[in-house]
């Protein structure tokens, strides 16, 4: 199995528009107002005409003549030649719909261990900025919070727009997030436990923001940008300093009861097991994050410098089994072998039409290597008789960055143009 690459990440051009967001429609479709179903479904395919709008959502022209008529007059859609091959509905001119791109601005951040990624993107989701900034490992809240501002800052300056044209701020940040308030209960990148993040950055940004779990907001990102728009269930799995899962359901990002998310990491692989970040014992990622591998690094190599936890450690390690040293490549190995335990059991519980492999640290190839994918197959249940696609989507914070700026557009649409929006819980 080869990485992959369908993610639009990077600057958008709005002369080539290529559309963002869900293309496939949910097969219980929430109800909304017909006129973000249309809009929505016109950020979605980038332009489009009238007729085939019309023929895509399974109503009247009419309806669509007017809905969208009353969307152009309040900014959010125009027109535009219509290209070849198109058929305007009859009587009217040759034209085509998009979105106004200049409508509205928003912002993604995605906080991580090693640094913290912002993007701006246009209303039609183009990206439109980014900036980056190196992490500190569990600053306090109000030195991160002083860091979002400033990468807010850089993003709004090469933009050209102010921090005040923003229309919302979407966050992503590892650990245990309430997405419903905004609040952190626990994250690796904060020195401090239950942090109001919503309230503490709004309040310092003057702007609306919205908080998520970063696993969920890299889901996100697939279903707006990349495989996940055509389908209806998938999964993310992303490995970096830590392991998390996004799951999307009907379209929608799957969050819980209590909005906690979908914690992979912490289900339970060993009883009485290696000791996890979150103070338990046992859990999946205290088998494959960065930590547990400069654990077994530490205890299995002479590798002198580096925390326990530190990337450069866990560089090394990867450069030693690359080089041939059988010990570092039994840790890769076992570690794998959790991995496949792990994504066996999401197969199983969840039944996904995709699964997708998401981080940088899928560039260390033996934690998807054949024999490891071939385990997951031999642990999936019998009536499967192969498991869903799998694919590897080696992107970094760009990923989460740009999920945290679809989480904010849809509460911009949610807000403008009316009906809940993609980031609602299921």
């Amino acid at each position: 199995m080869t990485p992959v690459s369908t993610l639009h990440l990077g600057p958008g051009n709005p002369d080539q528009p290529r559309g963002c967001g869900p293309l496939a429609p949910p097969r219980s479709p929430a109800p909304r107002p017909l006129r973000q179903q249309i809009f929505e479904q016109v950020r979605a395919m980038g332009e489009v005409s009238r007729g085939q709008l019309a023929r895509e959502l399974g109503v009247s022209p009419a309806s669509v003549t007017t809905q969208t008529s009353e969307l152009i007059e309040q900014g959010y859609l125009t027109e535009v030649p219509l290209v070849p091959g198109a058929e305007p509905l009859r009587g009217r001119p040759p034209v085509a719909l998009r979105v106004a791109a200049g409508a509205h601005a928003v912002a993604g951040v995605k906080f991580s261990m090693r640094k913290h990624v912002a993007v701006a993107l246009d209303f039609a989701g183009n990206q439109i900025a980014e900036a980056c900034e190196p992490a500190r490992d569990r600053a306090p809240p109000g030195d991160q919070i002083e860091v979002l501002a400033r990468l807010i800052g850089s993003v709004c300056a090469e933009a050209g727009i102010g921090p005040g044209d923003l229309a919302q701020v979407g966050i992503g940040v590892p650990g245990f997030v309430d997405h419903a308030s905004g609040r952190v209960h626990w994250s690796p990148v904060f020195g401090a436990r239950d942090v109001d993040l919503a309230q503490a950055a709004s309040a310092r940004l003057g702007l609306p923001v919205i908080v998520d779990n970063d696993a969920n907001l890299a889901a996100l990102a697939e279903l707006w940008f990349g495989s996940g728009r055509t389908l209806s269930d998938f999964a993310v799995v992303t490995l970096e300093h830590g392991l998390g899962m996004g799951l999307v359901l009907n379209h929608r990002v799957f969050r819980g009861a209590l909005g906690l998310g979908v914690e992979l990491g912490h289900t339970k692989v060993e009883l009485d097991g290696a000791l996890c970040r979150c103070g338990q014992r046992g859990c999946l990622e205290a088998y494959v994050a960065d930590y547990a591998l400069a654990r077994e690094a530490h205890v299995a190599l002479d590798l002198a410098g580096g925390s326990v936890g530190g990337a450069d450690l866990v560089e090394r390690l990867y450069a030693e089994a690359k080089a041939g040293n059988a010990v570092a490549q039994s840790i890769f190995r076992r570690a794998g072998r959790y991995l496949a335990l792990g994504l066996a059991n999401v197969i199983n519980v969840f039944d996904p039409e995709l699964l997708i492999l998401s981080g940088e640290r899928m560039r260390y190839d033996y934690l998807h290597a054949q024999e490891t994918i071939a385990e997951v197959g031999g642990s999936v249940l019998p009536a499967r008789a192969t498991p869903p696609r799998i694919e590897v989507h080696a992107w970094g914070d760009l990923l989460g960055a740009h999920g945290a700026g679809a989480l904010a557009l849809g509460a911009v649409t949610d807000r403008r143009i009316g009906g809940p929006f993609e980031g609602a819980a299921a």
